[in-house]
């Protein structure tokens, strides 16, 4: 069964902590984008979200939002599916949009990644 607390890397060394996971399936964290490394300063930002609770078998569904209020006027949404390998190893497939804030409606067009 996955866990989602816990320390994650993904395939562009960013980090992800979800340290607090909570018995309804809400969990809290922080991510670590490898974008706020290239200045040399690295910025937090806060992620909360919540996890499918399913029994005991089945891989469970998960979204969480980041807020990139240190660095950026933008916030992400993810949304994923934890899965565990034959060799135990857990992986989260995630997909995420990125919205940007923009001046104005005419600019709304290029505002979402």
């Amino acid at each position: 069964q996955c866990q989602l607390n816990g320390l994650w890397r993904n395939d562009e060394d960013s980090l992800m902590e979800i340290s607090l996971l909570r018995d309804n399936g809400d969990f809290q964290g922080q991510y670590l984008t490898r974008v706020t490394l290239s200045g040399g300063c690295s910025q937090i930002s806060p992620l909360r979200g919540a996890q499918q609770q399913l029994g005991e078998e089945g891989w469970p569904t998960f979204a969480f939002t980041v807020r990139w209020d240190k660095f950026s006027n933008a916030t992400t949404a993810f949304v994923g599916q934890c899965f565990v390998d034959s060799g135990g190893k857990e992986t989260l497939s995630t997909m995420w949009l990125l919205r940007e804030a923009v001046g104005s409606l005419e600019e709304d067009w290029k505002a979402t990644r």
